[in-house]
């Protein structure tokens, strides 16, 4: 099986989880600018990564290069989400971007595997929760960073 893992980021934060979740999965590791059309479609599963900027927002990267994954065809493809959020200072607003990039790749015909509990998470609202679960693995780095590997393991335990 082929793994795509696409991220932006420009702490580093969300990277540093990009190449775990690559490392664990035997995945290509590619930021955002560099990804194409191509690199959306070409895999069996694709991974994306995206932390969430002001309240709510796209990292910029990601805002920038958007429109490579919003022209992909992937009626054939299985997605796996993942963002990094701050659950105490933007408890409104946690991991918004992963629920903006589920938004548009289920515009784009995927499939989307890999959806978490929301048990261990102190949060009020989020884009990213839908149907009582998060849409993929959320995760956050500034007051929750030692979950960070076992959720990322159970995570990916769970993916096709």
């Amino acid at each position: 099986m082929t793994v795509t893992v696409i991220f932006g980021s420009d702490s580093g934060a969300t990277k540093a989880v990009a190449v775990k979740i690559a490392a664990k999965t035997g995945g290509r590791l590619l930021s955002v600018q560099k990804a194409r059309t191509a690199d959306y479609e070409s895999c069996d599963l694709l991974i994306l990564g995206c932390p969430t900027y002001g309240i709510g927002e796209l990292q910029s990267d990601w805002d920038t290069h958007i429109g490579q994954l919003e022209a992909a065809d992937l009626a054939s493809c299985k997605v796996a989400l993942f963002g990094t959020g701050d659950q105490m200072t933007y408890p409104d607003s946690f991991v918004d971007a992963m629920g903006i990039l589920y938004d548009k790749v289920v515009a784009r015909g995927a499939q989307v595997v890999g959806f978490t509990d929301t048990f261990g998470y102190d949060f009020s609202a989020s884009t990213a929760f839908r149907d009582g679960r998060f849409v993929g693995l959320a995760l956050d780095e500034d007051t929750q960073s030692h979950l960070t590997d076992d959720r990322v393991n159970a995570w990916i335990g769970q993916l096709p």
